[in-house]
């Protein structure tokens, strides 16, 4: 009897002939099946994306980019809650409205270690599609909400929260002054 595990199954392929929005799609679906070696198949080689806290200047970064969060938030669920899309099969640009869901468990991601936080995230992204692959992509989320629900930041209201702009508004007058 071998002891050879089973192979791994099958990398997704994504959808051929596909409208930009289809290719999108498919991009989330990969997405929430956390294979981000599959997301280089329809990244190109120099994409450019660019998110709140920096942005990422090839496939391979990007790719990267995915690994790392999905370590971060193992449990890391995208649902699509709004999609417009322009242009043909093979040039076109994609809005996406989206809602990120997980928990903030795993690894420590873009230096923040894992709180096990529960994070829930609204956001937007602007996909351009060139020659058939994704070639940028503008990511906008409220990285406040994100830091507030982590703790990175106190709680909106809370007396730390209070303290902390007081202290703010006291240094910007002392400033201007």
């Amino acid at each position: 009897m071998s002891s050879a595990s089973a192979p791994d199954p099958p990398r997704p392929t994504p959808p051929t002939g596909a409208s930009p929005g289809a290719l999108v799609r498919w991009t989330i679906d990969v997405v929430n099946s956390h294979d981000a070696e599959a997301l280089r198949q329809v990244y190109a080689p120099a994409i450019r994306a660019r998110f709140p806290m920096r942005t990422v200047r090839s496939a391979d970064e990007l790719v990267a980019w995915w690994s790392g969060v999905f370590a971060a938030v193992p449990d890391l669920a995208l649902t699509i809650q709004g999609l417009a899309e322009s242009g043909t099969r093979e040039d076109g640009e994609v809005f996406l409205r989206w809602r990120l869901t997980g928990h903030h468990s795993g690894a420590a991601w873009e230096g923040i270690e894992a709180t096990g936080a529960s994070v829930d995230l609204d956001g937007m992204d602007h996909f351009v599609v060139a020659d058939g692959v994704l070639a940028s992509n503008f990511v906008v989320f409220d990285q406040m909400q994100f830091a507030r629900q982590i703790g990175l930041l106190p709680a909106e209201g809370s007396r730390l929260d209070v303290g902390l702009k007081r202290g703010f508004n006291a240094l910007a007058r002392r400033r201007r002054g």
